[in-house]
């Protein structure tokens, strides 16, 4: 017999799985990203001074450093993110959001937000979706990589 923990963690990787595809597609197709690159720019977007090292990020994105530099690269050369040196450690470098990055992650949230929508629509009321976020916002609640909104 399988435990309700054990079903309910395999149902949340299978819904992960099938909306990560659906919205890598469509983000792709409409704006060249896939998901995990939005996700990048959303959270510089929402650090101080739109940056983050990369350190930082990977500590948010849940991947490794050389991952976030692997990420960054193409983005650098599609001029959405920037490198910063810090003046007072040279060790230290930052991943920072530029004008064009702020630009095309507000117009992917915008896509995002439609997707999202449609996830839902004639499946949940509001209520159930509110539950919904509420209760999955427990298992990040307080971690680095939490972006999700509060409710209203």
């Amino acid at each position: 017999m399988t435990s309700p923990s054990f079903s309910a963690v395999l149902s949340l990787l299978g819904a992960n799985a099938r909306l990560e595809e659906r919205f890598s597609g469509g983000l792709g197709a409409l704006h060249g990203l896939a998901l995990k690159e939005v996700l990048f720019l959303m959270h510089l977007e929402r650090a101080p001074r739109t940056r983050l090292s990369r350190i930082d990020l990977a500590k948010r994105l849940y991947v490794s450093p050389s991952t976030v530099t692997r990420m960054a690269a193409p983005l650098e050369k599609l001029g959405c993110v920037g490198r910063e040196a810090d003046p007072r450690d040279a060790r230290l470098a930052y991943v920072v959001l530029t004008k064009a990055g702020l630009e095309l992650v507000a117009n992917a949230r915008a896509t995002l937000e439609v997707m999202a929508a449609d996830v839902f629509r004639d499946r949940w009321t509001k209520p159930e979706i509110a539950s919904l976020a509420e209760l999955l916002g427990r298992l990040t609640a307080g971690q680095p990589g939490d972006l999700g909104e509060p409710i209203r």
